[in-house]
């Protein structure tokens, strides 16, 4: 179990993320904070570059060298940090989703495997589930699962199909679902919505679903499932509308949903009108698997009408065990799935911002430990992103320290007599991304985004050290840092 309060308030950020006591030496602990300083005040840096001196990085190394430090328990503060923010929630979206590590680059790292057909492709693959709040705002993570390809195990296509789900890389949306459903027992006042891509539509989770309903399931549907023959309207139906979505087609419209499209490099800005339909319907086991055994679901589509010629339509098709009795649910069904990309925002930050593929740690097992410090790194960076954008008048004081805003205005202002008063998170986090991570800050340009973010806070902690040592004739350090230096 999870604890949700702990004995005493945390100094700092690093402090609340990795405290806990998982690693089980305290020593380890306060070093594990310390990285993760690092790491989030220089996010783009190389491991020498975060750290700042030779000493500390030989520190870093034997870090990642012990035996206690592996990719769970590293990551175990968070996630009690992360059930914590999220018992406040009524609705928590938990997002899971595949990327792949590629260390192609570094052919000489040990213990990695490829990670597509491609010859050559060396990495890890990582399956995370972030918790989201239904605005988008990123909670934490409350999974992660690593693992390498074995490189000499070639399976067909039909013998990967006859392993049993445990056996197979897919048993990984099971996995999390299990997540999920810890997370609803910690967190009973809410209601916890397992979501994943077209990927995720796996029959066993589905079963799994429906076997322990107390955490929800929302997926995009990949597959062509078929309708229980004993479901009264597939007994209607003739020919290939006991298919379940040409089932759907055929019905009556529920209701339309005005879309805008944002411009994507594929297609510009549109405005669409797309189609909703939604039933309750009993999908029938796969063939090869009638043990499954039926199951019953919520469908939910939206279809675009009316697209411009040659474009190809918008077409979601959602399966649930959220109850869709009303248009208005099956339009909130919808609106939960838009927050699905957050993810892929969470990943590009993991890639780019935290340079996770460009670590040269000798070995997977050292790149995990790694790993776990870097995602919670890029969690705080989105996290701050879009805190900004949603709570926008709370003092930056929740994310800056005292030093590091007033050094941020004086740098800003180009007087160093800075307010008794810090400014508004989204002031702050607007004048670093303007004057230090370039943004540009135009009419149509919104607000400042992940990448802008990151390159901010890398400038951010060197301006704070030379602000603290200008203006008070010392060196900067945070608290905790300070705190841990005087034991």
């Amino acid at each position: 179990q999870v604890p949700l309060a702990s004995k005493a308030e945390p100094a700092d950020w690093a402090e609340a993320e990795f405290g806990g006591g998982a690693l089980g030496d305290e020593r380890l602990e306060r070093r594990l904070q310390s990285i993760g300083r690092d790491f989030f005040a220089h996010p783009t840096m190389s491991i020498p570059q975060a750290c700042g001196s030779k000493a500390k990085t030989k520190a870093v190394y034997r870090f990642f060298d012990h035996a206690r430090v592996t990719l769970h328990s590293v990551l175990q503060g968070h996630y009690h940090a992360t059930a914590r923010r999220a018992r406040q929630e009524k609705v928590i979206l938990a997002v899971q989703d595949t990327t792949e590590l590629n260390y192609s680059l570094h052919p000489k790292t040990e213990l990695l495997g490829p990670i597509c057909d491609k010859e050559g492709l060396i990495g890890m693959l990582v399956h995370d589930t972030m918790a989201y709040t239904v605005e988008g705002t990123a909670l934490g993570l409350i999974d992660v699962q690593c693992w390498t390809r074995d490189p000499d195990v070639k399976r067909t296509e039909q013998e990967r199909y006859e392993l049993p789900i445990e056996q197979k890389e897919s048993y990984k949306w099971l996995a999390s679902w299990k997540a999920a459903v810890r997370l609803q027992e910690q967190c009973p006042e809410s209601t916890v919505i397992s979501m994943g891509d077209r990927e995720a539509d796996v029959y066993e989770l589905l079963v799994e679903a429906q076997k322990e309903p107390k955490a929800k399931l929302l997926v995009r549907a990949d597959q062509q499932r078929r309708l229980q023959t004993e479901h009264e309207a597939a007994e209607e139906a003739e020919g290939d509308l006991a298919n379940v979505w040409d089932w759907m087609a055929s019905r009556p419209v529920d209701g339309i949903l005005p879309l805008e499209l944002p411009r994507t490099p594929k297609r510009p800005a549109r405005s669409a009108r797309l189609e909703v339909r939604y039933a309750e319907v009993q999908l029938q086991a796969p063939k090869c698997k009638p043990q499954l055994g039926s199951v019953w679901v919520w469908v939910v589509t939206a279809v675009e009408v009316g697209g411009p010629p040659g474009e190809e339509p918008v077409e979601w098709k959602l399966i649930t065990t959220l109850e869709v009795k009303t248009l208005a649910q099956a339009l909130e069904v919808i609106e939960y799935y838009t927050q699905r990309f957050q993810i892929e925002v969470f990943h590009r930050t993991l890639k780019s911002g935290c340079k996770i593929e460009e670590r040269q740690l000798g070995n997977a097992e050292r790149l995990e430990g790694c790993l776990a410090i870097d995602m919670v790194v890029a969690w705080r960076i989105v996290h701050l992103t879009k805190l900004g954008r949603e709570v926008p008048e709370v003092p930056c004081t929740v994310f800056f320290e005292e030093a590091q805003w007033k050094a941020l205005v004086a740098f800003v202002t180009r007087d160093a007599r800075v307010p008794d008063q810090p400014p508004t998170l989204r002031e702050a986090t607007r004048m670093m991304a303007m004057r230090l991570g370039g943004f540009l800050g135009r009419k149509g340009d919104g607000e400042p985004g992940t990448e802008t973010i990151w390159k901010g806070l890398q400038r951010l902690d060197d301006i704070t050290e030379m602000w603290v040592v200008l203006a008070e004739g010392r060196s900067w350090q945070s608290p905790i840092a300070r705190e841990l230096d005087r034991r």
